[in-house]
């Protein structure tokens, strides 16, 4: 991953961050990987609510990486965001595999999201990621309408009606977006179906 310094972010620009796990991990599509993921983001949007300058607003777990679609104030506020975020998944997720030492590969990759239309493509790609591979046939299954691994069970903005069942119980591990493009803007190009794939998977 280049160390080049990150452009600059303004409020008003989701980001779409990407993060891989070291090699030789398990995969993070298992069932007790996933209540950990979900835990762990549950509870560090507890810990940065009161703040508010730094939100998580969709995810998607595959096998050997992690797609976040955030918010922050400032380039600042993303950062410390999603390091803090990074360190609480690296701890629940050594505590959960009984070992020690780095999970993630390197630093995160980040994209700063700069219109409407570049929005909805994201949220397109994040949730629908998994399929689209699955459709490759590259080792991965989703046989719901949406994919559970991802944040798609608490969007809002799908063509259909979807309800996922025992998603009440569950702490909601997302957090509403603020800036109008992740709110109104990407709507404008028109609601997402669930049968909709991202039009490239190169990650």
């Amino acid at each position: 991953m280049s160390h080049r310094q990150r452009t600059a972010l303004a409020a008003r620009c989701p980001v779409h961050v990407t993060v891989k796990l070291r090699q030789g991990l398990p995969k993070l599509r298992r069932k007790a990987e996933r209540a950990a993921l979900l835990a762990a983001f549950a509870a560090g949007n507890a810990g940065v609510e009161r703040a508010g300058n730094f939100r998580l607003c969709h995810f998607a777990i595959l096998n050997d990486h992690l797609h976040l679609l955030a918010e922050g104030e400032d380039r600042q506020a993303l950062a410390r965001g999603i390091q803090g975020l990074l360190v609480r998944i690296a701890k629940t997720l050594n505590k959960l595999w009984q070992r020690r030492g780095r999970v993630f590969a390197d630093r995160y990759h980040d994209r700063v999201l700069q219109t409407p239309r570049e929005v909805r493509h994201c949220i397109r790609y994040v949730l629908g990621n998994a399929k689209k591979h699955a459709a490759e046939g590259r080792e991965l299954l989703v046989p719901q309408a949406i994919d559970t691994y991802t944040s798609a069970p608490w969007f809002d903005g799908f063509r259909e009606n979807i309800t996922v069942r025992g998603i009440e119980a569950i702490p909601r591990p997302v957090m509403d977006a603020c800036t109008w493009m992740l709110t109104q803007g990407w709507r404008k190009h028109g609601l997402i179906s669930v049968h909709e794939l991202p039009a490239a998977a190169t990650a």
